[in-house]
């Protein structure tokens, strides 16, 4: 009966598990030392082919607690497949003025996601994003990584 028990949770784990549909797109950036440095641009690439779904971008910063900021500024610059492109500043809030931490920290890491969701676009192609850091030292010290997620609205 003990067999029969753990086959049947085996079997339902697994059966859990695999519902779970995997992002439409997803790419992660990690840092050497843990460290940003001004000039290292991410860049990423999603073909969009079904204009009208709506999709939901998101960046995920995963810093330490050793973080001494409480934001994190950064640019991002978006080319479209008819090659128009801008560059637009945002800031991520990472910590309250009391210090404790916006995102989800586990451990002694902190995970803070910004979220563009139900976003349409307007041509099919190749999309290309840039995000380089914009504050004004010539590092960020104590972030680990940044991902870059696009998903249909909705399915999470």
């Amino acid at each position: 009966m003990k067999a029969r028990n753990k086959f049947l949770f085996v079997f339902v784990a697994i059966t859990l598990l695999s519902c779970s549909e995997a992002p439409f797109y997803e790419k992660a950036y990690s840092f050497d030392n843990k460290e940003w440095k001004q000039d290292h641009r991410l860049k990423f690439e999603v073909d969009i082919m079904d204009l009208d779904k709506e999709y939901d971008f998101i960046l995920s910063f995963r810093t330490t607690t050793d973080y001494n900021y409480n934001n994190l500024w950064f640019f991002m610059k978006t080319e479209a497949p008819d090659g128009s492109n801008s560059r637009e500043p945002f800031e991520v809030k990472v910590s309250n003025p009391d210090g404790s931490w916006i995102g989800t920290k586990t451990g002694s890491i902190v995970e803070t996601p910004l979220v563009f969701s139900r976003r349409k676009l307007p041509l099919k192609g190749k999309y290309k994003f840039v995000i380089e850091q914009g504050i004004t030292e010539s590092k960020v010290d104590e972030i680990l990584d940044v991902v870059f997620t696009v998903d249909l609205a909705g399915t999470k």
